[in-house]
């Protein structure tokens, strides 16, 4: 690996001899990569030279994405709002923080947020998959949770609905968007314009909710 600057760009290069293409990646920390088969660095140039366009144009876009993030021990993230540690809403973590000792390490502080994340999707997520499954006389064989970097749900071919127990700290209306989206994968495995059709079926405003949930990152704790 090594790195080289262009016109501003910092970038990483991994030289990958299996590959048989190049490929560029933009990290969720702006960082510009790129893997590729070829250790010629006149090559590295003319492909960012060529590709200059479409980084920053994902660079922009990176950065207008909205950043949420909290105040360890004193404030909650829940359903797209900061709502402080003492809200009744959130009893259940303010009891689990009490019982730790002072000066307690931020991993089980986390640990004791995610465990509260967890309960709160088991309950609300539950509730609103076995509303729009039977609005949309759909049948599922499981439901799991857990918390994932990179997606806020799936589906799998055995009717195994997962999501994410980040979706919590999510406005409600986007949760109900990647339910009634995993929902509609019971039905096209893909993405196709039938698929979106399906999920705009039941989510008239799918769109601006999909477009809108793919510019929140969230400060995962």
């Amino acid at each position: 690996m090594y790195s080289i600057s262009y016109k501003n760009l910092e970038v990483d290069v991994f030289h990958k001899p299996h590959l048989k293409h190049s490929y560029i990646q933009i990290l969720p920390e702006g960082k510009v990569v790129i893997k590729t088969p070829y250790k010629s660095q006149h090559f590295t140039y003319e492909l960012l030279e060529k590709k200059e366009l479409w980084i920053r144009k994902h660079l922009q876009k990176l950065e207008q994405n909205t950043q949420i993030s909290i105040v360890l021990q004193k404030e909650v993230l829940l359903f797209g709002e900061i709502v402080s540690i003492s809200h009744p809403s959130v009893e259940l973590l303010q009891r689990q923080l009490h019982k730790l000792p002072p000066n307690t390490q931020d991993e089980k502080i986390v640990a004791c947020y995610n465990h509260f994340y967890k309960t709160v999707a088991k309950e609300y997520i539950t509730q609103r998959v076995v509303y729009f499954a039977q609005k949309m006389q759909l049948q599922y064989n499981e439901i799991k949770y857990r918390k994932m970097k990179r997606r806020w749900g799936s589906c799998n071919t055995k009717r195994v609905l997962t999501f994410n127990t980040q979706l919590i700290k999510v406005k409600k209306e986007l949760i109900d968007y990647v339910v009634v989206h995993e929902l509609a994968h019971l039905v096209h495995m893909n993405h196709s314009k039938q698929f979106h059709a399906l999920v705009a079926l039941y989510l008239p405003d799918a769109y601006h909710l999909r477009k809108e949930l793919h510019n929140t990152q969230l400060l995962l704790l």
